[in-house]
């Protein structure tokens, strides 16, 4: 195999992860929230905490160095407009992750002290709900967006 198939591989399944792992979270917490239930949102929260962390912080990590040893290695120029594209994209992408993390683990914290009391979720939850949910929303768009760039190498 060569290094250049084995990088390519590597960033492939590295940006499936971050997109999989990105929409199951998603998923399992908008579930979770949509029970209105604290101690369901605590158990969901912790397990989506711990998946941010063991698989998209990994991800994140990986996905420019392997991305870099593929521009190395095909030559393209690191100033090229799709890739100039992608760099702003993947950071903007990290702007809106970065917030998300902390704010799912205060979200956690919040459903884990409400179920301790049995208690319904404090209104300080749904604010931080809201945040979580608006940004994710330009997240997952400029991962796709990141997509398109990778395959299509436009000009602009």
């Amino acid at each position: 195999m060569s290094l250049y198939f084995a990088l390519k591989i590597i960033h492939i399944l590295s940006g499936a992860v971050l997109f999989g792992t990105g929409a199951g979270i998603a998923f399992f917490m908008l579930r979770a929230h949509a029970t209105r239930d604290a101690r369901t949102v605590a158990e969901v929260g912790r397990i989506v905490v711990l998946a941010d962390f063991v698989f998209t912080a990994t991800a994140v990590v990986v996905q420019p160095i392997s991305g870099l040893g593929l521009i190395h290695l095909e030559g393209w120029s690191l100033t090229s407009s799709w890739l100039l594209a992608a760099y702003g994209l993947y950071v903007f992408v990290g702007l809106c992750w970065l917030p998300v993390v902390w704010i799912q683990y205060r979200m956690m914290k919040l459903a884990q002290r409400a179920s301790g009391q049995g208690a319904a979720l404090p209104p300080a939850y749904h604010r931080l709900f809201r945040w979580w949910f608006a940004l994710g929303w330009p997240a997952f768009a400029g991962v796709l967006a990141i997509y398109w760039l990778m395959v299509a190498k436009p000009t602009f």
